[in-house]
């Protein structure tokens, strides 16, 4: 755990920190600290709250690892959580490398999934209107 005195609206606040694991962080309400510090401190105490920023965004990585690679083949992940709204092509279909294979809805936006290398679709694992999380295997081209 850190310890930093923050400064809102002119108002200092002593605040605890404490490093996740990519645990829901455990949140309580600040208290107001007894003596200001000078005002040159909010500068350098808002540098660890960013730095804990990329932390959050480290947790999505472990669901690609769940993943068990077909030999052979190449794998197509979902880059990001969404839904998925067409599959362009079947098992069996051959495509080249940029091809749009999948269409995922993500944030309201419609994002094709494209094939990063030429081959045949050897697996689809997904199915239309499935939603998916970052890492998930969508299908295997060999």
């Amino acid at each position: 755990m850190k310890r930093y005195n923050i400064y809102v609206n002119g108002k200092a606040y002593d605040v605890m920190v404490e490093e996740s694991n990519g645990a829901a962080p455990m949140m309580a309400a600040p208290v107001p600290s007894a003596a200001p510090a000078p005002s040159a401190a909010p500068a350098v105490a808002a540098a660890p709250a960013v730095a804990a920023a990329p932390a959050a965004e480290a947790a999505p990585a472990p669901a690609a690892a769940v993943n068990v690679p077909v030999e052979g083949g190449t794998d197509v992940a979902a880059p990001m959580p969404g839904t998925i709204l067409d599959i362009k092509v079947a098992v069996g279909a051959t495509v080249k490398a940029g091809q749009a294979i999948f269409v995922l809805e993500a944030m309201k936006m419609e994002n094709d999934i494209n094939s990063p290398i030429d081959g045949t679709i050897a697996s689809i694992n997904v199915t239309k209107g499935e939603s998916v999380s970052s890492g998930t295997l969508l299908a295997v081209i060999k």
